[in-house]
């Protein structure tokens, strides 16, 4: 009579503590090559990237995508090529580290993903992978004539207060081209250095720096000293209303840039947590199937 027994080649995780250690132990090799696919498929799609955004731009027409639709599709295509490389990665890790358990899997899944985002990180942050790094800045390079990302377009739209005009230029310009008399050489720097010392000088004495630039201005322009105080008068309404565009114009540049830094910031964050997410079932799934078998023996 034969009788049939059945053996499970592969014991539960707790039967044993060997196993158990041997069944939940990280294997390095099978990671780094996680690694090494997650990193190349990134780049893979990357350069996808860049052969369809090329591909849509027509330098010989102004019929373009807008700015804001290359940065929105560079965004799109930066967090997807992030989730299939995620995947990829955590899929290969888990399947050449010949774990038996679905956690385990999982677990060598996202440590596959956390070593590449941290290769990824050196390479954007350092000097020595700055070439391959920008590889992996998503394709916002790929279109910078035809379109820019959210922190350039920020800078472009809003310069800061140091490059902002002198408020000082344009007054100089107009004395200097107004001004006449005997020496205009010597008349225009008077001038110019007398409504300066208004406009900048210490407002305790403003009263009187404002008589010397009318004086100042009469003789360089051969004009009667009341309409000469009547042009100081605008100088420093001129200068005032330039100080304010310009604080203004430094605001809205702060705020713009701010807005662009939070924004980078979630999305960054958003990106990352989500490709955790594709490593974990990328692992989960790459998880080595163990097969029970079937030992049959004849009872003499």
């Amino acid at each position: 009579m034969a009788d049939t027994a059945t053996y499970a080649h592969v014991q539960t995780r707790g039967t044993s503590p060997t196993l158990n250690e041997a069944f939940n132990r990280v294997s390095w090799g099978a990671v780094f090559a996680g690694v090494a696919i997650a990193l190349t498929v990134q780049l893979v799609l990357n350069l996808l990237g860049v052969g369809i955004g090329a591909a849509v731009i027509d330098p010989g027409t102004a019929d373009n995508p807008a700015a804001s639709t290359f940065s929105m599709g560079t965004i799109a295509w930066f967090v997807i090529s992030g989730i299939v490389a995620s995947f990829a990665g955590g899929y290969v890790a888990s399947r050449l580290s010949g774990r038996p358990l679905r956690s385990t899997g999982a677990l060598h899944g996202l440590t596959s993903w956390a070593v590449t985002t941290l290769v990824i990180f050196y390479l954007l942050t350092t000097s020595i992978g700055a070439l391959a790094g920008g590889l992996f800045n998503g394709i916002s390079g790929i279109i910078s004539g035809a379109g820019s990302t959210v922190a350039t377009a920020a800078t472009a739209a809003a310069p800061s207060l140091a490059e902002a005009t002198n408020p000082m230029a344009a007054i100089e310009q107009q004395i200097r081209e107004t001004s006449g008399g005997n020496d205009p050489a010597v008349l225009r720097d008077t001038a110019v250095k007398a409504v300066q010392a208004v406009l900048t000088g210490d407002p305790a004495q403003a009263e009187q720096a404002r008589n010397q630039a009318a004086d100042a201005l009469a003789r360089a322009q051969n004009i009667p000293v009341e309409q000469a105080r009547q042009q100081v008068a605008q100088y420093e309404t001129q200068y005032r209303q330039t100080v304010e565009a310009a604080k203004q114009q430094a605001t809205a540049a702060a705020q713009t840039a701010a807005t662009a830094v939070s924004t980078g910031a979630v999305l960054a964050f958003v990106a990352l947590v989500v490709g955790a997410i594709a490593s974990l079932i990328g692992g989960s799934v790459g998880t080595t199937r163990v097969v029970r078998t079937e030992d049959v023996y004849v009872r003499a």
